[in-house]
């Protein structure tokens, strides 16, 4: 191979590295509910990590919308330095039956807004935790339809259901939580964290191999550029 060739090849790996490494980074850059499984029925501490998805403008406000139809008992902040919390209430206008309980007030949404001199940066993300529970036992998704605004004005809305098995993920997704059974004795909380582990064990070991594999194409180009330059020493000597 010539070493122009050689060049030209090494300039096109080069440029699909750079691809692969930004498909991986925009395919995670999405508003998210971690870990993404609880109990049913139980309790469970969730952190949205709200990542910052433009160059030139900060997320100073994030608003997350709860399903009204599946209502919590409780719903608590942890204080994030610089950011403000407000929990919503909304009065229903017809009562529901929760556990032989009347519910006429439900937790709506929360805000967080950022004080005065404080934003998530581009290139930065934050994560705001709760405590929400008691979590519904009639369904397997708990769904919560989240807006990020931006100092620019900006408001991307993250909003699209969980797809259905197989199909390809919405551009903007919401942020979920798959609901499964308790385990006896453990709440759930064991299985939620192990699901979550395993997911993540997963997801960065595909990011890996895919990274591994793009290195050993680089590796094996730059040999051969070195073998042929070897080579090329060898004739004129």
């Amino acid at each position: 191979m010539s070493r122009t060739s050689l060049a030209r090849a090494a300039v096109l790996t080069a440029t699909g590295l750079t691809a692969l490494l930004t498909v991986v980074g925009t395919a995670s850059a999405h508003v998210t509910a971690q870990p993404g499984e609880a109990a049913k029925g139980g309790f469970a501490k969730v952190a949205f990590k709200v990542p910052n998805e433009r160059p030139n403008a900060g997320t100073v406000k994030v608003e997350v919308d709860l399903p009204k139809d599946k209502p919590l008992r409780s719903v608590s902040t942890k204080p994030v330095p610089g950011w403000k919390a407000e929990v919503t209430k909304t009065k229903l206008d017809k009562p529901l039956e929760s556990h032989g309980k009347k519910i006429e007030e439900v937790v709506s949404a929360i805000t967080w807004t950022a004080e005065p001199g404080h934003r998530i940066n581009p290139g930065e993300f934050q994560e705001f935790e709760v405590s929400l529970g008691k979590l519904p036992e009639d369904t397997d998704q708990f769904v919560m339809p989240t807006a990020q605004t931006y100092d620019s004005g900006e408001v991307v809305k993250w909003d699209a259901p969980p797809p259905a098995e197989g199909a390809d993920e919405p551009e903007h997704p919401a942020p979920a939580l798959k609901l499964v059974a308790k385990k006896d004795g453990h709440g759930g909380g064991s299985t939620a964290a192990a699901g979550s582990d395993a997911a993540a064990m997963d997801s960065t070991d595909n990011t890996a191999r895919l990274l591994g594999g793009a290195g050993l194409v680089v590796g094996a180009l730059g040999l051969g550029l070195g073998v042929g330059a070897t080579l090329r020493a060898r004739r004129k000597a």
